[in-house]
């Protein structure tokens, strides 16, 4: 069983989440960069996930999709990072509700928005965020007044709420409120996450060089 810990990405993809978390954990990684339009719907990589989209990573003889599962995967299997609160303590109980709170409702409600669906009043019930002012505004109260979503330290919880904030409110789906705001300031500029653009970046650029004039 090898210990190489494989990414599969495109730098235009939700892939810079988990490009962002490893370099937050700090181990090496191997990249293996798909296009949309043959490679991430190829056998070979539908043989890792048979979705064929990206995110993924393979450590360990596990495969492991969706980004919030990766983010939570890697907090756990390298501890000495110290990008989760202890299993015992009741941070972590926090730690689990931002994080799938963000890849559930969050994703849902902002994914829905841009694709111009509104949930009728008379259905909200039925759908799982309810609708996207609900979702925003709990949102709000987990990040305002803060630095970090869980405590007083850094988590990947914050890498994936903060990724889906800062992403939401450069593209739209999610409005600019000055806690939005001042919450993904702060972490935007720590070194990882700084690392983690320049290399998708530089991906992005290096792409659009070779194509044909």
């Amino acid at each position: 069983m090898s210990d190489e810990l494989v990414f599969y990405t495109n730098p235009m993809s939700r892939g810079r989440i988990v490009r962002w978390m490893l370099e937050e954990v700090g181990v090496p990684y191997r990249t293996v960069v798909l296009d949309y339009a043959s490679s991430m719907k190829a056998p070979e990589y539908l043989a890792v996930n048979p979705m064929g989209k990206v995110p993924a990573i393979t450590h360990r003889g596990v495969v492991v999709t969706e980004g919030a599962a990766i983010c939570a995967y890697l907090a756990d299997a390298f501890p000495e990072a110290g990008l989760a609160p202890p299993v015992s303590s009741p941070e972590r109980g926090t730690y689990y509700r931002w994080l799938m709170f963000a890849c559930g409702p969050v994703e849902a409600a902002v994914t829905n928005k841009s694709m111009g669906f509104v949930v009728p009043d008379d259905r909200k019930a039925t759908a799982g965020y309810g609708c996207l002012e609900d979702t925003l505004n709990a949102l709000e109260t987990a990040v305002s007044g803060k630095p970090y979503i869980v405590g007083d330290k850094f988590s990947a919880a914050d890498v994936y709420v903060g990724a889906q904030i800062g992403w939401g409110m450069m593209f739209g789906s999610i409005e600019k409120r000055p806690a939005f705001e001042t919450y993904w300031a702060g972490l935007s500029q720590r070194p990882a996450a700084k690392r983690a653009s320049e290399i998708d970046d530089a991906l992005i650029a290096a792409a659009k060089a070779a194509q044909p004039a």
